[in-house]
């Protein structure tokens, strides 16, 4: 049997986690070229087939499979050696692959990006906002937020903070519309919100708990789109109380009786949350959610209306 090295290994946990030459090689900030090679010497040296090719990608052969166990319990070793050494922050590289909310994802690189940097300056983050989840257990991801945690088993998911929301519209639209007092007052209001279809997560399908008879006229699968709407005076949004504060031309509306309450969760597959990289990632994350995690509330809504029940 020929000599191989960690390197190696990295390399072949880099294309069993991803199942793609193209996704380890953005991992290991190479070329795909590079990482085919580094397979193909692994298995020389082995003298066995680690992986079958096949148009999906590479999936792990049955000797494979037995690899990773051992190749991941290296790996392990090594980030705690780095860890030791070096202490929690620098010893942490690599790609880390995020997938957040669209929200979630501007509050992280306003409030945390910065101590982020600060804590793992050897990590190249990747910070997905699309409107869908992300698969973990292909590895698409190495870390998600979102606002329902998965009953799957496969996957550990812990809280990270609270936020609220509120219906709010330009000060410029209520001057020139009929006012709102209660709740049935909003059917005379059009609407801003999401496409009912591509809602990625129950949470986010909240307008029948405001009315069950409001439908929205302009919709929109980002939140940033109808935060511009709202802005330009087209109607009432639901809005994530930490993004609209942002903007003194916005006006809450029935402030004290329309207050919804969702959670970010974080979420990983069970096989990443060991790992030191990832787990100190994750204790950062629950940290901030803990310090930080009250400015995501709107604290005079919340003492008037968190008694309130949704429209019945």
């Amino acid at each position: 049997m020929g000599n191989f090295t960690w390197d190696d290994l990295q390399f072949f946990l880099a294309v069993a986690r991803t199942g793609q030459l193209s996704r380890a090689a953005r991992q290991l900030r190479t070329s795909h070229v590079t990482v085919s090679r580094r397979i193909d010497r692994l298995e020389a040296a082995l003298r066995m087939r680690l992986f079958e090719r096949n148009p999906r990608g590479y999936e792990l052969t049955p000797v494979g499979r037995r690899l990773i166990e051992t190749a991941e319990r290296m790996e392990a070793e090594t980030e705690r050696m780095q860890v030791d050494l070096l202490g929690d922050g620098p010893g942490q590289r690599g790609v880390l692959r995020m997938a957040v909310p669209e929200g979630f994802g501007s509050w992280f690189s306003r409030v945390l990006l910065g101590a982020f940097t600060d804590r793992f300056p050897n990590i190249a983050l990747e910070l997905i906002t699309l409107p869908q989840i992300m698969s973990l257990s292909r590895r698409e991801a190495d870390l998600t937020v979102t606002l329902d945690p998965p009953k799957a088993s496969p996957y550990h998911s812990e809280k990270i903070a609270d936020y609220s929301l509120h219906i709010y519209a330009a000060r410029s639209y209520l001057a020139d519309h009929p006012p709102v007092v209660k709740r049935d007052d909003l059917l005379k209001h059009p609407f801003i919100g999401y496409i009912e279809e591509m809602i990625f997560a129950p949470g986010l399908d909240y307008l029948g708990e405001v009315h069950p008879g409001i439908r929205a006229q302009f919709k929109s699968s980002s939140i940033f789109n109808q935060l511009a709407a709202t802005r330009n005076a087209l109607g009432l949004c639901v809005l994530p109380y930490y993004i609209a504060r942002m903007f003194p031309d916005l006006e809450l509306v029935l402030a004290g009786e329309v207050v919804l309450r969702r959670t970010y969760w974080l979420t990983c597959h069970r096989d990443v949350r060991p790992l030191p990289r990832e787990r100190s990632v994750m204790s950062f994350l629950l940290e901030s959610g803990r310090t930080h995690g009250r400015s995501l509330l709107n604290p005079d809504a919340m003492r008037k209306g968190e008694a309130n029940t949704p429209y019945e």
